[in-house]
């Protein structure tokens, strides 16, 4: 499932809408919202369960706001102490309210000493568990202001990424914006970015409605697929003209997207390696079985190496393709005389209409 369009975070549902989910799904609806995201799990503990007895808040509002076509994402704030708890109920949430997508929430915590290691425990049970549901990690705007933080352990098991662009203290989210996806770019691996823009309050700093429009405005200029805004009780109530702003805005998918996967295929079969160089963006990464290669010069030396020392004279075939101009899927096969691959499976990000990021799995099958 592909992530398009505008969406919104909830963080306590009880506040939002008095907690009606009808409410909160008319609400969606009216403001041409695509997806609504809502907290379900606080580390180890579930999360918007309310009240004596204790009532789940989640699966009415998932209900209704399903029954309009609006995606329902979990979103699940981590602390890395215990992350095969965090895991299990992420797992558990996730299936119990049957969601379209998941959200990890990492930050200050997970800037301490050894959590790496917790990272890849949270992802090693995460990721196969909901291998049918996207995943992204949302945490600070700049990585170079937080380089403890174990990026490459989250982003090489997630979907997406989903940086919180909130330009605190000043109103320049344009700016901040682009220096997002700037150092995203040099950061392997590079996953589609979806970013996260502020609506709240920030002691007397408060986004302006013209801040909203410029922050749209700006992600449409870049291609992106989509935004998600923080939060749903701040723009419904003390700061209602941004909720305002970003219902006008209409989001209209951008351009037919450039067919990469068949273009690649192409290139496959004839050995073009002209046309390799000119799909992929100067900085892209290629991330393979084998090695991770980065930049023109390193993606088509391993392209001649695949091509002449692993799977000499293949014919490759596209079985599969789906998403949008941002991010690609495709799956694949091929045949050789020396053997055959049945399981090619790749994920592209795409910047600038050219591929910055290409994920490739494939086992290849000898037959002799």
């Amino acid at each position: 499932m592909t992530f398009q369009g505008k969406s919104m975070m909830i963080w306590k549902a009880s506040r939002c809408e008095g907690g009606n989910p009808q409410a909160i799904a008319n609400a969606a609806q009216a403001a041409g919202l695509s997806c609504v995201m809502l907290k379900i799990a606080d580390g180890p503990k579930a999360y918007n369960i309310e009240g004596t007895p204790p009532r789940d808040m989640l699966p009415g509002i998932v209900e209704a706001l399903k029954s309009k076509g609006i995606q329902v994402w979990g979103w699940h704030y981590v602390y890395g102490y215990n992350p095969t708890a965090e895991a299990q109920i992420a797992i558990q949430r996730m299936k119990q309210l049957e969601l379209d997508g998941y959200v990890i929430n990492a930050e200050v915590e997970y800037k301490q000493p050894g959590k790496k290691q917790a990272a890849k425990t949270f992802m090693d049970i995460v990721r196969p568990a909901l291998a049918n549901q996207p995943i992204a990690l949302t945490s600070y705007r700049w990585p170079s202001y937080h380089p403890q933080l174990p990026w490459r352990e989250f982003l090489e098991r997630c979907d997406y990424n989903m940086p919180q662009v909130y330009w605190q203290s000043a109103h320049n989210p344009d700016a901040q914006l682009r220096r997002t996806i700037r150092e995203f770019q040099a950061l392997v691996p590079y996953r589609p970015i979806i970013p996260i823009g502020p609506m709240y309050k920030y002691g007397s700093w408060e986004p302006t409605a013209a801040d909203i429009s410029e922050f749209l405005e700006t992600s449409r200029d870049l291609n992106l697929s989509g935004v998600v805004f923080f939060e749903w009780y701040y723009a419904r109530t003390i700061l209602l003209p941004l909720w305002n702003t970003l219902s006008s805005f209409i989001w209209s998918p951008s351009i037919e997207p450039v067919d990469f996967p068949a273009q690649l295929i192409q290139a496959y079969n004839q050995q073009d390696y002209t046309r390799l160089y000119n799909l992929y963006h100067p900085d892209a990464v290629r991330i393979s079985p084998d090695q991770t290669v980065q930049g023109h010069e390193g993606i088509l030396r391993w392209y001649h190496s695949f091509f002449v020392d692993q799977f000499p004279n293949g014919q490759f075939s596209l079985t599969g393709a789906s998403g949008n101009n941002t991010n690609r899927n495709f799956t694949w096969k091929a045949t050789s005389p020396d053997g055959s691959i049945l399981d090619g499976n790749d994920t592209l990000g795409i910047l600038q209409n050219r591929i910055s990021y290409h994920y490739s799995y494939y086992t290849i099958r000898k037959t002799r």
